[in-house]
């Protein structure tokens, strides 16, 4: 695989900064002030405006995150540098050859992003969220993985409940882009919908992990942040969207997105994999999950994160027999010429954590 230089590795960074900082001044405007909330012996930013005469308050994040206070003292003082940015992802799509989502997907992923879904910790995830990998590793990816007609999302149903606080209506976010988005019924309750669709049969899912029995994957679950929306349960899911991370997504001048960790993400692809029906369509999405999973080992072992992919990997494995099945079901379909790859990186991984490879099936 070959490395993004180092002059566009720098660019993206600061374009990654540039973009979190006019994104949230943007959020808050000067005629309101932040106030801190104690919840559950934590304490949360809120910025309160007053709207017909009565106050009304938006979730930020906790005070404990050093980056969200420092913005909080100086948010009257940042800069919203829109012309610039749009050349920096010029220059990053153009002249590193980083992926851009294709046009229709950024605008609803912008949408989305503006209307406030990851300052409420939403996660985009799915192959749109694969293609930032590129950019925030370094690190180009085979360009046949990210292709894609959908896009997903997925918050924790207990921060949805917990921070008083929502997006505006889903279905009126997405409508804004395209009149032709309606809400699919789900197949449970007709009264919540986990999908969205246009005319051109794109769709934008909700999901949130399935904690609990396998009789709750069959239900929507209530999703009070979401605007209205509900979100499909899933299993393996709480593992892929737990300490996501952030990054900037190519399109227009950069959108702020949060993903999740790029070796959970390689992880999860694949017990993924194993769980595929095996039909037409289910070969083809399994080729695409090991094609992903496989090609994230490779960007973090040439990235020299052996123990970061080995955390993750021994923290899905010591879930238990579902999780090894699925792991080692997994790593069976990657093409003999990968595999190799990818088990010697996770055995140096687990050597640098101090973990015995045998212990996890991976022996010299």
């Amino acid at each position: 695989m070959k490395e993004v230089d180092i002059v566009y590795r720098t660019m993206f960074a600061e374009l990654d900064q540039r973009t979190f900082d006019a994104a949230f001044a943007s959020d808050f405007s000067s005629d309101g002030l932040f106030v801190k909330q104690k919840s559950k012996n934590q304490e949360f930013w809120y910025f309160q405006t007053n709207v017909d005469g009565k106050p009304v308050r938006k979730y930020v994040g906790p005070s404990s995150s050093k980056e969200i206070d420092d913005r909080v003292k100086t948010f009257k003082e940042l800069k919203n540098d829109l012309k610039s940015r749009r050349k920096l992802v010029s220059t990053l799509v153009r002249n590193a050859y980083l992926p851009a989502p294709e046009r229709f997907t950024g605008d609803v992923v912008a949408a989305l992003s503006n209307a406030g879904l990851f300052r409420l910790r939403g996660v985009l995830v799915g192959t749109v969220a694969y293609q930032c990998y590129p950019g925030l590793l370094g690190i180009r990816l085979p360009s046949t993985a990210m292709q894609t007609g959908d896009a997903d999302f997925a918050q924790f149903h207990s921060i949805s409940a917990a921070i008083e606080d929502s997006l505006p209506p889903i279905l009126d976010v997405l409508k804004a882009i395209d009149p032709t988005f309606r809400d699919i019924p789900h197949q449970s309750d007709g009264k919540f919908s986990t999908q969205f669709e246009n005319a051109g049969k794109f769709r934008v899912e909700f999901l949130t992990p399935n904690t609990g029995s396998e009789e709750y994957s069959g239900r929507a679950a209530k999703m009070p942040a979401l605007g209205g929306a509900a979100a499909q349960p899933l299993g393996f899911l709480d593992f892929l969207i737990q300490d996501p991370v952030r990054t900037v997504m190519l399109h227009k001048s950069g959108v702020p997105v949060t993903v999740p960790a790029a070796e959970r993400y390689a992880v999860h692809k694949l017990i993924v994999s194993s769980r595929r029906r095996n039909d037409a369509p289910g070969y083809t999405k399994r080729a695409k999950d090991i094609l992903q999973a496989a090609s994230l080992v490779e960007a973090l072992v040439q990235t020299r994160r052996h123990g970061d992919l080995a955390m993750a990997f021994a923290e899905a494995w010591n879930r238990g027999p579902s999780w090894r099945e699925g792991i080692s079901t997994g790593l069976s379909y990657i093409e003999d010429n990968k595999r190799g790859l990818v088990e010697d990186g996770l055995r140096k991984g687990l050597l640098e954590i101090d973990e015995d490879s045998r212990d996890f099936s991976l022996a010299s």
